[in-house]
């Protein structure tokens, strides 16, 4: 399971480790100094700001392993979301970085930041999301995006993205409301 924290903030990141999340989608990163924060708030020192009460957390299944302060940075998996130019013009730094592993993409809020404002499908938007995919790829790094139709899964998925995000969880809430509200006397 991947946790998306609401905000690239260390406390933030830290209470969802202690907890036992492993992998982190942090939003919004928009420089390399900013995802190096990030991977220092994933990291015990000295690489790292991470806390070292890990008795106290469930991820250390409260001390129960032995070797959790020695092997617990090697199982974090931290994945930085790209949704503006400024985030865009850091790519490649970004890319460089050790501990980052990968970089997912959210189409509508890059669209909306590039003057796109709901044109995330229009074809220039996809030339520049196909571009995005395939330098991630090609560094070595999982490439992500978010994809909500078949088509767009499609197109992920040619341009190198190995996880994608095709529900949102409300959406498909509101939409199974819409049907009831609209057959109530339907099976369901």
């Amino acid at each position: 399971p991947i946790v998306r924290i609401p905000i690239g903030e260390t406390y933030m990141i830290k209470q969802v480790l202690d907890a036992g999340a492993q992998t982190l989608l942090i939003p919004m990163v928009e420089s390399a100094d900013q995802a190096r924060e990030l991977v220092r708030a994933t990291r015990y020192p000295p690489t790292g700001v991470r806390g070292v009460g890990s008795a106290l957390a469930r991820a250390s299944n409260f001390n129960a392993i032995p070797d959790y302060l020695t092997t617990a940075d090697d199982q974090i998996c931290l994945t930085v979301q790209l949704e503006s130019r400024a985030g865009v013009a850091a790519l490649d730094e970004i890319l460089e970085i050790e501990g980052i592993d990968g970089v997912f993409i959210g189409p509508s809020d890059l669209a909306a930041d590039m003057g796109m404002i709901g044109k995330a499908d229009s074809p220039e938007m996809q030339s520049i999301l196909k571009e995005l995919l395939e330098r991630i790829k090609a560094s070595g790094k999982a490439a992500g995006i978010l994809a909500l139709s078949t088509a767009s899964v499609s197109r992920a998925l040619d341009s190198g993205a190995c996880f994608i995000g095709v529900g949102i969880d409300v959406l498909l809430f509101a939409e199974s409301m819409r049907k009831l509200a609209a057959n109530p006397t339907a099976p369901g």
